[in-house]
């Protein structure tokens, strides 16, 4: 049959990415408890495209992302150096997208559920592989100034921790997870009980923080991790007695 793909195209035109979006797909990922996870993941994946090429052959995406095992940053390569080979590309990009699930017990009364959490993995190749964890961490503030100015009370709210990290070794999302929530005003659970929310409650309120407060707490922990060379941190609050949110943002390396 005719390979309209591989026609010349005239325009003289290259194009830095070309592929497929938002492909729902099942995956297995390392788990630090249970050594993998089954979850479902949203995948984009692209290459670039030569200028006197007319388009891709977009089942072959598919058709790799079909031979990928557990997903891990070695088989991500792997998966890269597919796509450079049977696309004749010189560079690929994959993102995959997940829920991850932690079992997590309530801090009083000790009962097991489920929290889960947003994941992100982001590869590249050209010269060099590239990869990229992200994790974003649903946390409770407690508002600092609310505390000090209120005769009672403090408002607090959900914020949401996203980290990225670039790794030299491997470090589990469980410990990604982990810094976030030692950064909090408090953890969120699934499931508490009486005795629970009493405990959470009173955490969060001895435990006061600004989104400002969180992001350093957090680079802070990042920085002890040898594992990482390089990190971004962003902390977004939903705010309860405003109608915007707050965010605090910062990266390795940054200074004033």
């Amino acid at each position: 049959m005719k390979d309209v793909q591989s026609q010349t195209d005239m325009r003289n035109v290259a194009l830095k990415n070309v592929g497929i979006k938002n492909l729902k797909w099942p995956i297995c990922v390392l788990d630090k408890e249970n050594k993998t996870q089954n979850t479902i993941a949203i995948i984009d994946v692209s290459v670039d495209l030569p200028h006197n090429l007319r388009g891709t052959h977009m089942s072959r995406f598919v058709e790799v992302i079909g031979e990928m095992k557990n997903v891990l940053p070695q088989s991500l390569e792997e998966t890269l150096d597919k796509l450079m080979e049977r696309l004749d590309s010189k560079a690929a990009n994959i993102k995959i997208e997940f829920d991850y699930f932690i079992k997590k017990t309530s801090p009083v009364t000790n009962i097991a559920s489920f929290v889960d959490v947003r994941c992100c993995f982001e590869a590249s190749k050209e010269d060099k592989f590239k990869f990229l964890m992200g994790v974003s961490v649903p946390i409770t503030t407690l508002c600092p100034c609310s505390k000090e100015i209120s005769k009672f009370g403090a408002h607090n709210q959900r914020a949401t921790v996203d980290i990225k990290v670039a790794m030299n070794k491997l470090i589990w999302i469980e410990d990604i997870v982990e810094i976030a929530e030692e950064s909090a005003s408090s953890p969120v659970y699934s499931l508490l009980k009486r005795q629970d929310e009493k405990f959470v409650t009173e955490q969060s309120y001895l435990n006061p923080r600004f989104v400002e407060d969180v992001t350093r707490e957090v680079v802070l922990r990042l920085e002890e991790r040898k594992e990482i060379d390089w990190y971004s941190v962003n902390v977004e609050s939903i705010e309860s007695i405003h109608n915007h949110s707050a965010f605090a943002y910062t990266e390795k390396g940054f200074t004033l």
